[in-house]
């Protein structure tokens, strides 16, 4: 990272602060949608999907300037190992700190979303692993990567919040699995037996198929992008040395 980011402690705080409340958003309106709509479950999925929609595009404009707006370890990964070689990106030690900052994150966020809607916070037992949900991760991961990454790629860094919450809406939609693509959120939902719930046994393979589909979007993306490792400090939105002044 550049002499220009913001301190790590206080990036991982934005990553914290940035997964809970979407995890939050996505299990609240999860249950919300089950209270509103018991009997129409087609309902309910557009009720949530519409609620993270907007939620995570305001999150990423909030976060992106201090951490990125990461929220996700495999975009934290995958922005460490394309920025490694050039000196840009997260360090190893960031990465640490930021998937820690997110997987506590995504669980204090399903824990809170569970306490507003007063409905406990249990375990789950949705098991959710079958071939046509883990391909649906790999899918919905490996586009997720490559729109981040193509959009700091191209300059278009600033895209970010409203291309990201467009992608992840439609990929609730066009992928089985209702696109989870993200293995803290994933960890997270573990912890409410809700309509957004998925049970912990589903969970490794989720991951498996996540880290699949990143490995994917990264080969498209050096495939069609082939300088995208100099735009890793832009991702998800830009915020080095051109986002602002030093900050302690």
């Amino acid at each position: 990272m550049t002499s220009h980011q913001p301190a790590l402690w206080r990036r991982a705080v934005a990553e914290l602060l940035g997964t809970a409340l979407l995890v939050a958003i996505v299990v609240g309106s999860g249950i919300a949608a089950h209270q509103l709509s018991p009997n129409d479950v087609g309902l309910q999925l557009l009720q949530n999907s519409t609620a993270t929609v907007l939620g995570l595009t305001v999150l990423i404009l909030v976060f992106g300037p201090v951490s990125g707006a990461h929220f996700n370890p495999v975009v934290s990964l995958a922005d460490w190992f394309l920025g490694r070689r050039t000196g840009s990106g997260l360090t190893l030690s960031d990465v640490g700190a930021y998937v820690a900052a997110q997987a506590a994150g995504a669980i204090g966020g399903s824990v809170l979303a569970n306490a507003m809607f007063d409905v406990g916070t249990s375990i789950s037992v949705k098991d959710r692993a079958t071939a046509g949900h883990l391909l649906g991760e790999v899918v919905a991961t490996a586009g997720l990567i490559l729109l981040i990454f193509a959009l700091a790629a191209t300059n278009r860094g600033a895209l970010a919040a409203p291309a990201v919450g467009a992608y992840i809406g439609a990929a609730y939609w066009f992928t089985s699995s209702t696109s989870f693509a993200n293995p803290a959120v994933t960890v997270g939902r573990i912890f409410s037996d809700t309509f957004a719930g998925i049970a912990p046994g589903s969970v490794p393979p989720f991951v498996i198929a996540q880290l699949v589909g990143a490995a994917i979007g990264l080969g498209l993306l050096l495939l069609l992008f082939p300088a995208a490792a100099r735009a890793a400090d832009d991702v998800v939105i830009p915020h080095g040395s051109q986002a602002g002044k030093p900050q302690a």
